[in-house]
């Protein structure tokens, strides 16, 4: 359905989202190489969830935020990817005008609350090696909620202002998403109303969304490598850094690759955009539980009682 407006304008209705690319012979390797992916992605976050509330000795805070993240990689994946998979099966990708407002809406929600989260994690790592005596006061079942309140908070009312904002764009021409998802600067670029308080809420809203966690993380482990030097065997310290290392990598790949796709000027290409919007929208959600467990004993006892477990059944 068009609806006349202005003059003899119409709106658009429906948009298609264009891809990662318009070259036939790279959708089949692409579409195998992203499925792989997802698959690892599914397995691995609910994987995680699944081994946290099935093992008693990872009732932890500490694992009780990283189910949380789990949590949110996983439906931060599905919000996108199904959905992904349609460009490289058919030859238009259509999506109406609420499923594309729909799908920024969630999205909008995931992201950022894995800023929050990642934020939440570190300072719960800061706690747990600077203040262990007073750990279990701090990181209190009240003080856990509370935190995940705060992140649940942010994500909705960013979400939310942002979504409202691009309610009242107006799109009259071209409908062509240049992603592979509804994404705020691929339909700033397709508006035909004036995107000027749509980009200073996004600046703002999206220097505190990026600054303030990455500012509390790196000064988390700032702390946390301080309190490690000062660990006298070599092997705890070896292993402390090796923890806090895998961590700082998987948190500078997601603020990196985020924080070159929104706080970059408009006029920036958007093809460029598109590669780091691969990176912390389905990379990223496949490696946070391989960076978060693989290399922690404790959840490779987990798994280890558990098969046995089920084994001799």
């Amino acid at each position: 359905i068009h609806h006349p407006e202005k003059g003899n304008q119409t709106s658009v209705t429906e948009f298609i989202i264009a891809g990662l690319t318009d070259q036939p012979e790279l959708q089949v390797p692409l579409f195998l190489l992203f499925l792989g992916i997802y698959v690892v992605t599914v397995l691995g976050n609910l994987g995680m969830i699944l081994l946290i509330g099935l093992s008693s000795n990872l009732h932890t805070p500490m694992y009780y935020f990283l189910s949380c993240l789990s949590f949110i990689d996983f439906c931060q994946s599905t919000v996108i990817t199904p959905k992904m998979f349609v460009n490289f099966v058919s030859e238009k990708n259509i999506i109406s005008y609420s499923e594309c407002m729909v799908q920024l809406y969630i999205f909008l929600i995931f992201i950022i609350s894995e800023c929050h989260m990642l934020a939440v994690m570190a300072y719960d790592r800061y706690v747990a090696i600077c203040s262990p005596l007073l750990y279990n006061t701090i990181m209190s079942y009240h003080m856990c909620s509370r935190l995940l309140g705060g992140v649940g908070a942010m994500a909705v009312v960013g979400a939310t202002v942002h979504t409202g904002c691009m309610l009242r764009v107006y799109f009259c021409k071209d409908n062509i998403v240049n992603n592979f998802f509804c994404d705020l600067l691929p339909l700033f670029k397709l508006s035909c109303s004036d995107t000027y308080i749509n980009e200073v809420v996004l600046l703002a809203f999206g220097s505190f969304n990026l600054f303030v966690p990455s500012l509390t993380i790196f000064s988390s482990y700032v702390f946390i490598l301080f309190s490690i030097l000062r660990i006298q065997s070599t092997a705890g310290r070896s292993k402390a850094f090796s923890t806090c290392s895998s961590h700082i990598m998987a948190v500078s790949l997601f603020y990196g690759s985020t924080a070159y796709m929104y706080l970059q000027p408009s006029t920036n290409s958007m093809d460029q955009g598109k590669v780091s919007s691969v990176f912390y929208t389905i990379v990223i959600p496949m490696l946070n539980p391989l960076i978060y467990s693989l290399r922690n004993k404790d959840v490779k006892i987990a798994l280890k009682k558990i098969l046995e477990k089920r084994l001799f059944l």
